[in-house]
């Protein structure tokens, strides 16, 4: 079996504090204003969470959450965080910012951005305030010499096309189909350079073949494994995968054999609202040069052609 290297992101995240999470509208299939998560709890599940990515000696930094905006929480999709050069020895710190599908969610971003832009971070958006492509970031992942990014119910796939262009990298596009694996998140998670949890049950044919080609040693999720236990929604740091309490007995021996330690944290209060771990962390440490190749003029490389 070949050796991988660890990924070269995943240490340095922005989440939301959840102070005013809640269920106000429907807009996934998990979600449901009847059942209420418990406030108290679910502060204890997000500080818990925090706790242990700086344990693992990840950073976090931490984005006010607007009281109108309930799903704010799930930072992941507040825009896709990348290190881009700027000059010899310079990086710039930039936010490509979510153009989200719902109207319930865009507000959040409007906030964000200033948030980001106060902390030194360049920004830009595909489209904004429901003009242009919908990009959700919770679809968009860094792996290999491209992004792979995926379209269907809520990121459209001229975004893609956008993306490539504003990034100058290659993006590898993937067509989701299953509606509740809605986001990419919730079905793909890179482990290393060679390894990634893969649901191939949330895309087409072309699509699930696509990233089996792609992955040198995929984990292969059942939809059970990863609708009932949102275990592809983790993140890894360094050899250490963080993921939702209840993880598949399977898929830990399985992360184990591979030389993985797996921490599983409680956030069951947030599977509530659609999102686990991946879900309630954004990482924005992602060096454009490094990590992903710059492509003159960027491009996309649709499933058939990966």
């Amino acid at each position: 079996m070949a050796s991988s290297r660890p990924l070269a992101w995943g240490r340095r995240y922005v989440m939301v504090r959840p102070d005013h999470f809640r269920i106000d509208y429907a807009i996934n299939p998990f979600m449901d204003p009847a059942d209420q998560p418990d406030p108290h709890r679910a502060m204890a599940q997000w500080v818990d969470l925090v706790s242990t990515i700086e344990r693992l000696g990840g950073t976090v930094e931490v984005v006010p959450q607007r009281p109108d905006a309930p799903d704010m929480v799930y930072a992941m999709n507040l825009g896709l965080g990348v290190l881009r050069p700027d000059g010899p020895d310079h990086l710039q710190a930039h936010v490509v910012m979510s153009h989200m599908r719902y109207a319930e969610r865009r507000m959040e971003t409007l906030s964000a951005q200033t948030w980001f832009e106060r902390s030194g971070r360049s920004t830009s958006y595909v489209g904004s305030d429901g003009v242009g492509a919908h990009l959700e970031a919770g679809d968009v992942f860094a792996w290999g010499d491209a992004l792979v990014a995926g379209f269907g119910p809520r990121t459209e796939e001229l975004a893609l096309k956008h993306l490539a262009t504003e990034l100058g990298v290659r993006v590898r596009g993937v067509r989701i189909t299953h509606p509740a694996m809605y986001h990419l998140d919730l079905a793909f998670c890179p482990l290393d350079e060679r390894r990634a949890m893969v649901a191939l049950g949330a895309f087409d044919d072309e699509s699930a073949a696509a990233l089996l080609e792609l992955v040198p040693e995929p984990l292969v999720l059942t939809d059970d494994e990863a609708l009932t236990t949102f275990c592809a929604n983790s993140i890894v740091l360094d050899r250490t995968v963080v993921m939702p309490a209840g993880a598949p007995e399977r898929v830990a021996t399985q992360l184990v054999a591979w030389g993985f330690d797996v921490v599983e944290v409680d956030v069951s209060e947030f599977h509530k609202g659609g999102g686990s771990v991946r879900c309630l962390t954004n990482p924005v440490d992602v060096t454009l040069g490094r990590d992903l190749p710059l492509v003159a003029g960027g491009g996309v490389v649709l499933p058939a052609l990966v």
